[in-house]
């Protein structure tokens, strides 16, 4: 397997492989005097797996053309355009002449990251040791001097482009033996695309017909009553009534526009507020700390493939696909649950895939999938059934303080045990839905998508901005966040945790910086990364180029734009001390003098919360 990258200057054209095994970079130049190696490069591509970040509209392109003979300046405007148009690689094929090259065994690995995000954007999550923007501006001729820079700056992306697939490579192997399973190439698919491909695959096997794209012109509907939902308050009762009358229309993307009285209607049950909305149910906590007493129990709540359940519970079947929809949805969450009772992974994941990642094409204009009206009936449902439990619950005498899409976490008396189980029972039976249950010690909640929950055995769960990194989100002076859930979980002093740690990776904050960041008098980059250190003043900071402004977080921040070998001895500790501690009381854990907080310089702060 090699991985690929191209840089297209008016006059220079670069291609550079890297051999994932041996590890060993070939470069392939084309220049005035330096013709392009054709044989070889064609031998390279026609006999190895080839893998890239967005090679399949970008590199893959290129490379055709330079084979085809194309010069250093007609793959400039190629390169040009397709930056600029972002049109799908197969018009740019159809556009120059170019033959498709059918024969490449390629993955292109840019949808199989979640999110979106640059090939630096990612290496960042990934802590690759360099991040480094284009040296050479776009528009520039290359002298031969450049030549090197650009050849260095190319295999550092070949660096980053290997180390993300070496992460994403259980995704892609699993995407490898479903692309058997199912007969066609899917391992460069997101798992939205998966979805939809394999769900219009099994209709196709049913009915054989080709699915496409709706089109919906002047479209409107009513939420229709599942005939589950039952309500005893007036205010539930109104909610209810109200929506069933409402008229739903789209957006010039194709999205549902959400009714503005919905979007303002504060739900209130007990002590806690809650808001409706197109994508699901969630409270409106801040800054809340819950701890069961020794009396009481803390419960989580979890509806089973709420989402998929609803829909087969309902049969909603988009009009375009019709009853045959519902069988292949059936079939494959069936197929699910008994691979995942036999131990079967691979297939467990497969169709796990098959059955979430089906769901957000509902909503995408440009899928076979697409249903506004079962998108909205679906997640409406949901809301109105997750109402009716947290209600009842609230009436057998829990206090329901948190509770998101699928699911509601429930303080009680212990005494209530048995009442708050039958409560779930009834729900589950009225609904036909499957409750899943969790305990924890206690909760912190900075709001309802960023918490600390400690289970009964002392182990937290983690979301939002104190789960662990991954792909998904940029480092952001993780061990902060460590460090208050060692602290809520078993009294770990903050301070202990920050100064004991010898990890840099876990001090880092990257940004995106759009337009290119600039610190110093030094260009850094479009993705930056930095730490707050003691030999920076605070009055400085990381700037925007385009404009001068600060990057946010950067007071007295350090560049990394190379990760150092060894732990510097300049890291700011007590700003990560004083930033833990307040985030201590965004959560709601601090309350009034329980405990002093220091800044950077060293100053005490008594906390009053």
């Amino acid at each position: 397997m090699i991985v690929i990258d191209t840089e297209v200057y008016k006059d220079y054209f670069l291609l550079c492989i890297l051999e994932l095994s041996t590890r060993k970079v070939r470069r392939f130049e084309m220049y005035e005097g330096k013709p392009f190696a054709v044989g070889d490069v064609q031998n390279a591509m026609q006999h190895y797996t080839t893998i890239s970040f967005n090679g399949n509209n970008f590199d893959l392109p290129i490379i055709t053309a330079a084979l085809a003979g194309k010069s250093c300046e007609q793959l400039k405007v190629i390169c040009d355009e397709i930056i600029a148009s972002h049109v799908p690689g197969w018009q740019i094929y159809d556009k120059h002449g170019l033959d498709r090259p059918t024969s490449w065994d390629h993955i292109d690995i840019i949808e199989v990251a979640p999110g979106s995000g640059s090939l630096k954007i990612y290496g960042g999550r990934l802590h690759t040791p360099t991040l480094q923007d284009l040296p050479i501006t776009p528009e520039s001729s290359i002298t031969p001097v450049m030549r090197k820079e650009l050849r260095d700056y190319c295999v550092n992306d070949l660096a980053m482009t290997a180390a993300l697939y070496t992460y994403l490579k259980p995704a892609i192997e699993l995407r490898a033996k479903m692309s058997k399973e199912y007969g066609m190439d899917l391992r460069s698919k997101s798992d939205a695309q998966i979805a939809e491909t394999i769900i219009k695959y099994e209709l196709h096997q049913r009915t054989s017909k080709t699915y496409r794209a709706p089109t919906l012109k002047d479209y409107s509907f009513v939420y229709k009553d599942p005939k589950i939902i039952k309500f005893t308050t007036q205010q539930l009762k109104a909610v209810y009534s109200r929506i069933r009358k409402d008229t739903f229309t789209l957006g010039g993307t194709g999205s549902v526009v959400m009714p503005e009285w919905l979007r303002e209607e504060r739900i209130v049950i007990g002590t806690t507020e809650y808001q409706m909305g197109i994508g699901g149910l969630h409270s409106c906590e801040k800054s809340q700390y819950v701890a069961a007493a020794e009396d009481e129990l803390l419960s989580d709540f979890d509806v089973a493939s709420y989402y998929p359940n609803i829909i087969l519970q309902q049969k909603l079947a988009p009009d375009s696909l019709g009853k045959p929809f519902l069988d292949v949805y059936q079939t494959i969450l069936d197929r699910r649950i008994k691979a995942k009772r036999a131990g079967d992974k691979v297939t467990a994941e497969t169709l796990k895939i098959a059955v979430n990642g089906s769901f957000g094409k509902l909503g995408s204009k440009y899928s076979a999938l697409y249903a506004p009206e079962i998108l909205i009936q679906t997640t409406i449902t949901g809301q109105f059934a997750l109402l009716m439990l947290i209600e009842r619950f609230e009436a057998a005498g829990g206090r329901v303080v948190s509770a998101n899409t699928d699911g509601v976490v429930v303080l009680y008396k212990k005494e209530l045990e048995q009442k708050i189980a039958h409560v779930a029972w009834d729900w589950m039976l009225d609904t036909s839905f499957q409750l899943e249950e969790s305990r924890y010690r206690a909760l912190a909640s900075r709001d309802v998508n960023n918490y600390v929950a400690i289970k009964l055995d002392g182990s937290v769960k983690c979301k939002g901005v104190f789960a662990s990194g991954g792909l998904s989100k940029n480092p952001d002076r993780e061990i902060i966040y460590d460090a208050v859930a060692q602290h809520i979980a078993n009294g770990t002093a903050i301070e202990t945790t920050i100064r004991a740690c010898t990890d840099i990776k876990k001090f880092l904050i990257l940004r995106k910086v759009n337009g290119g960041g600039v610190w110093r008098g030094i260009y850094l980059g479009r993705a930056v990364r930095f730490y707050l250190s003691t030999s920076v003043p605070q009055n400085e900071c990381i700037h925007y180029k385009t404009n001068s402004n600060r990057v946010p977080k950067s007071s007295g921040a350090m560049p990394v734009m190379e990760l150092p070998k060894t732990f510097p001895t300049d890291v700011d500790y007590l700003s990560y001390i004083y930033a833990a501690e307040d985030l201590l009381g965004e959560v709601g854990y601090i309350r009034k003098n329980d405990r002093a907080g220091v800044n950077r310089t060293g100053e005490n702060l008594e906390w009053d919360m």
